[in-house]
C-alpha cells in the first residue's frame, strides 16, 4: 500500500444492481451499502488496491456489490436461511465496516455468478491478490464458499481472534 491513498470509482448507475442476475445473487440488493466511507479506512485501501490490481493484472473491473451493514440488515439477511448468510446480527464483519462483497463489471453490466466462465477465472485471481494484502476471502471458506466476499479480520472485533481460519 507504500501511503497511497486510493479513491474509490465513481457511483455506477443504480439500475445496474436492479437486474434479475444481481438480485437473485444477492438478495436486498436494492438496500445495499455501497457507500465507501462507511468502510473502515484500512480495509478500504487493502480493497481499493485489490481493484487497482485486478484492473493492472487482469483487465478485470470490480464493483462493490455490498459494504457496511446495520445489525438490522444482517438479521433481515440471516432470515432468508443459510445458503444468503450464517452470520446473524453482531456476527458479521460487515457491521464493522470491515468487509465487503464483490462482483465484476463485464460488458457494461454486473457479473455475479461463476457460471461464467470469466467470473469464475477472476474470483480467483481476486481471492489470491486480496490474500497477498491481508483479507480474508470468502472463496476459502469450508461452508457456504462466498467468492466474491472480503473481510479484514482484527483481534477483538466480535471477541475472537484475527485468524483465518474463523468463519463469521
Amino acid at each position: 500500500l507504500d501511503g497511497e491513498q486510493l479513491v474509490p470509482p465513481p457511483r455506477l448507475p443504480p439500475e445496474l444492481f436492479l437486474t434479475r442476475e444481481v438480485q437473485s445473487d444477492k438478495p436486498m440488493v436494492a438496500t445495499a451499502s455501497r457507500q465507501w466511507e462507511l468502510l473502515d479506512a484500512d480495509f478500504r485501501q487493502r480493497l481499493l488496491a485489490t481493484f487497482k490490481l485486478m484492473r493492472a493484472k487482469t483487465n478485470y473491473e470490480m464493483v462493490l456489490i455490498e459494504g457496511y451493514r446495520s445489525p438490522e440488515r444482517q438479521a433481515a439477511l440471516a432470515a432468508l436461511g443459510p445458503t444468503v448468510t450464517h452470520a446473524g446480527a453482531g456476527r458479521s464483519y460487515h457491521q464493522h465496516g470491515l468487509a465487503a462483497d464483490c462482483a465484476f463489471l463485464i460488458d457494461g453490466r454486473i457479473v455475479i455468478s461463476e457460471q461464467d466462465a470469466r467470473a469464475a477465472r477472476g474470483y480467483e485471481l481476486y481471492g489470491e491478490l486480496a490474500q497477498s494484502l491481508g483479507l480474508v476471502w470468502g472463496g476459502g471458506w469450508r461452508s457456504l464458499k462466498d467468492l466474491g466476499h472480503v473481510e479484514l479480520r482484527r483481534a477483538g472485533v466480535m471477541d475472537t481472534p484475527a485468524r483465518e481460519d474463523n468463519k463469521p
